[in-house]
C-alpha cells in the first residue's frame, strides 16, 4: 500500500488487534445498518487482520461470498465463503458491476492516489450496490482529562509530529471529512455520514494503539524536529496511566449507493 507508514514492524500484529477491538463496534454496526445478509457478495479492501472479513463471511452465509484484499495479506486466510487475494487497490484491476458491498477502513487516507482507488472500487459495484467506508480526521486528537497539564503540552506536541510523518508520506490527515464530497462526485446517491470519537483512557485499547504508533514510527518522528525521545518516553507514560484521557481520532464513516440504472463498467470513469 504506497504511503502507509505502519506496516512494516514486529508490531503491526499488536496494532491491528488494538485497531480492531477499537473500531469493529463502529464499523458493525453500519453494516448492519446497510442491511448485509444473506446471499451478498462483498469486497473488503485492505483487510488487515481479517476481522470485517470475517464477520462479513457470517453476514452473507453460504449463499454469498466475501473477497478480501491487501497488498501484504499476511493477516488474513481464506475459509470457507471468504477468499483472500493480494491486491493494491492503486495499481490493480478489480472486476466491474460485481460487488453488493465494497468495504475499505483507514485505507483511502493514507493513499496519495485515493481518488483513483476510490474510482475503481466504485466501478466494482453493481448497480444499487453500497460503498463503505471508515475514515478518520486524524487533526482530531485531544486531551480530555490528565494530573499533570504538561503532559498535555507533550502529547499535543506528539500529535503535530504524527500528523506530520502522516502528511510527508502522502496521507490526507482530513480525508474523513473530504470523503463525503468525494463519493457525491463519483456519482453515488443516498449518500450518508456519520461521526464520532470515544475518550480512550491510558491502558485501554486506544491507548495502546497510539502507544504502539509512538513505537512504529519513532525515527520519523523524532525526525520532525517536533519531538525528542524524552517526549516520546512522556507520551507513553501519559499512555499507560488510566487517569490520561484523551479523545480518539474523529471517526468518520460514509456511505453511499450505486444508482440502480447505473451502467456496470461505466461508472467513476
Amino acid at each position: 500500500m504506497n504511503g502507509y507508514v505502519f506496516g512494516a514492524t514486529d508490531l503491526v500484529d499488536e496494532q491491528r488487534e488494538a485497531m480492531q477491538r477499537c473500531l469493529d463496534p463502529i464499523t458493525f454496526a453500519r453494516l448492519e445498518s446497510l442491511g448485509v445478509g444473506q446471499g451478498w457478495r462483498c469486497l473488503d479492501v485492505g483487510g488487515g487482520g481479517g476481522s470485517v472479513a470475517d464477520r462479513l463471511g457470517e453476514k452473507v452465509g453460504e449463499t454469498g461470498s466475501v473477497l478480501v484484499t491487501d497488498t501484504a495479506p499476511d493477516g488474513l486466510r481464506s475459509r470457507g465463503n471468504v477468499e483472500v487475494r493480494q491486491h493494491d487497490i492503486v495499481t490493480d484491476e478489480l472486476p466491474e458491476g460485481e460487488f453488493d458491498l465494497v468495504h475499505a477502513r483507514l485505507v483511502l487516507l493514507h493513499l496519495p492516489e485515493r481518488r483513483r482507488a476510490l474510482a475503481r472500487m466504485v466501478r466494482a459495484l453493481k448497480p444499487g450496490g453500497w460503498l463503505l467506508l471508515g475514515e478518520f480526521d486524524c487533526t482530531w486528537l485531544r486531551v480530555l482529562a490528565t494530573t499533570d497539564p504538561a503532559a498535555g503540552v507533550v502529547f499535543a506536541r506528539f500529535h503535530r509530529a504524527l500528523c506530520a510523518v502522516l502528511e510527508q508520506a502522502g496521507a490526507d490527515v482530513e480525508w474523513g471529512v473530504h470523503a463525503y464530497q468525494a463519493v457525491q462526485d463519483l456519482g453515488l446517491v443516498e449518500i450518508g455520514s456519520h461521526a464520532g470519537a470515544q475518550p480512550w483512557p491510558g491502558g485501554g485499547d486506544g491507548a495502546r494503539w497510539l502507544e504502539i504508533n509512538s513505537r512504529q514510527l519513532e525515527d520519523r518522528l523524532l525526525g520532525t524536529g517536533l519531538v525528542t525521545a524524552g517526549d516520546l518516553d512522556g507520551v507513553r507514560a501519559s499512555l499507560s496511566d488510566p487517569a490520561f484521557v484523551v479523545s480518539s481520532y474523529l471517526t468518520i464513516s460514509t456511505w453511499g449507493r450505486r444508482p440502480l440504472d447505473d451502467t456496470p463498467g461505466r461508472a467513476a470513469r
